[in-house]
């Protein structure tokens, strides 16, 4: 019987995979980081203002959003300090033992230079290199999140980026959150400012007099955060388009129903647009976890977070085979993918779409999200069809180079002249037949 302290779970979508309505599948898989259209059109509007008076524009979106003043917008390194001495042992020894592993992780992903030799006397390589200045973005707002920026500067400093600028809101004393300034402490960033939102965004990416332009964005954001991202695209590389968190959990008959809702509750109390899927093996496990959702619900202290997650993106979904649920999975394109089924690594190499996948029962998300070292900053909204998840990777440009010796533009030259004039490029013609030998 539900009470009023046990309301009853309410979920987007509860029932077979096979027979899933078209309204619901294309509700659970239509999860794009498109906004509405009065977000886009107030994003822009911000943008424009940072673009045309810069710092003032700044101080000015401080007041409003924030309800701060700021006399200046950058924190001074002796705060950040400050923040990390005051910081809680325990968590500063925990947020130590993270930029480790985030070191250890992101170290061994450092590309290398490549050449090749298509054709004696002829060259061709590539050859990663750091970029100058990114910026990292920390959400504030709900909760700080100090482990963005060690997810962001991390990786960066790994790579050798010169300068590595850390942007995070400020609270009502007009600095970013002491957590956060003690992760950018830690995790080697050389500046920080006091901003967040759009404006923010559109500082790192435009620069002001007191705010640098740079290179690439990265990290997570609200929704206005993430639109204004897209929109400066054209002018700073971003890490993806970015939305709400997501899980999808592939369970078998030995999992643990408990553990599934543990892990679906975890990722449903990020936001209340958090996208929580499970795929489970029968209609009896399914109910089980409804009623074990239902149960533990009323004493998560971010409870009404979660329910509505759960009531707008969340689903519990039966799979008559486990083909079934990796074929939905791959469909799916989940940020996070946590396989709670007994032979993990027999379905490891068959999943193609996913941001990260967590192998095995034991592999909580919430071991990715801070602490295994890989990093938390992931596509989402179905683009793990085609985006990775941020790595040292991010913070390279690659620079292609060719060398081609005086024999080989000899033996170039002849097709090059007939490929040229074929496309009627006739100068690319004269200047390869001028390297043919005896001319």
């Amino acid at each position: 019987m539900t009470t009023a302290s046990q309301p009853s779970l309410g979920l987007r979508g509860f029932g077979a995979l096979e027979s899933l309505d078209a309204r619901t599948r294309s509700a659970l898989l239509d999860r794009t980081t498109s906004i509405d259209p009065a977000v886009r059109d107030a994003t822009a509007v911000i943008l424009a203002d940072v673009r045309a008076r810069g710092d003032v524009a700044l101080r000015d979106m401080a007041r409003r959003f924030d309800g701060v003043e700021l006399d200046d917008l950058e924190v001074p390194r002796d705060q950040w300090k400050a923040a990390l001495d005051d910081l809680d042992p325990a968590l500063r020894q925990a947020m130590e033992r993270a930029v480790a592993n985030i070191a250890t992780v992101h170290q061994a992903f450092v590309p290398s230079a490549v050449e090749v030799s298509p054709e004696p006397g002829i060259v061709v390589g590539r050859r990663p290199d750091p970029l100058e200045r990114v910026g990292v973005y920390a959400p504030g707002g709900r909760a700080a999140y100090p482990s963005s920026v060690l997810m962001g500067a991390v990786p960066a400093r790994v790579a050798g980026v010169r300068e590595v600028v850390v942007a995070s809101p400020p609270g009502s004393d007009g600095l970013p959150a002491p957590v956060v300034l003690a992760a950018a402490e830690l995790a080697g960033a050389d500046r920080v400012f006091a901003l967040g939102g759009a404006g923010a965004v559109g500082a790192l990416a435009y620069g002001t007099r007191s705010v640098p332009r740079v290179d690439r964005i990265v990290g997570p954001g609200n929704a206005f955060v993430a639109e204004a991202k897209l929109q400066v695209s054209g002018v700073v590389s971003i890490d993806s388009p970015a939305g709400p968190s997501e899980l999808l959990v592939i369970a078998d008959a030995g999992s643990s129903v408990d553990t599934v809702a543990r892990e679906m509750l975890a990722q449903a109390e990020h936001d209340p647009r958090a996208c929580v899927v499970a795929v489970v093996p029968s209609e009896l496990f399914a109910r089980q976890l409804r009623d074990t959702l239902q149960r533990t619900l009323p004493a998560q202290q971010r409870r009404q977070i979660i329910e509505s997650s759960l009531a707008g993106q969340g689903a519990i979904l039966w799979a008559d085979t486990l083909d079934d649920a990796v074929a939905w999975a791959n469909t799916y394109a989940p940020e996070h993918l946590l396989l709670c089924v007994t032979d993990a690594d027999s379905l490891l190499a068959r999943l193609r779409n996913a941001g990260t996948i967590f192998v095995g029962e034991t592999s909580s998300v919430s071991f990715g999200d801070y602490m295994t070292g890989a990093n938390h900053v992931l596509p989402t909204g179905g683009l793990a069809r085609a985006y990775s998840g941020l790595s040292t990777v991010d913070f390279f440009r690659w620079t292609t180079y060719q060398r081609v010796d005086r024999s080989a533009a000899a033996r170039l030259a002849g097709d090059v002249d007939v490929f040229a004039r074929a496309e009627r490029l006739f100068g690319h013609a004269d200047a390869a037949r001028a390297w043919v030998e005896d001319r």
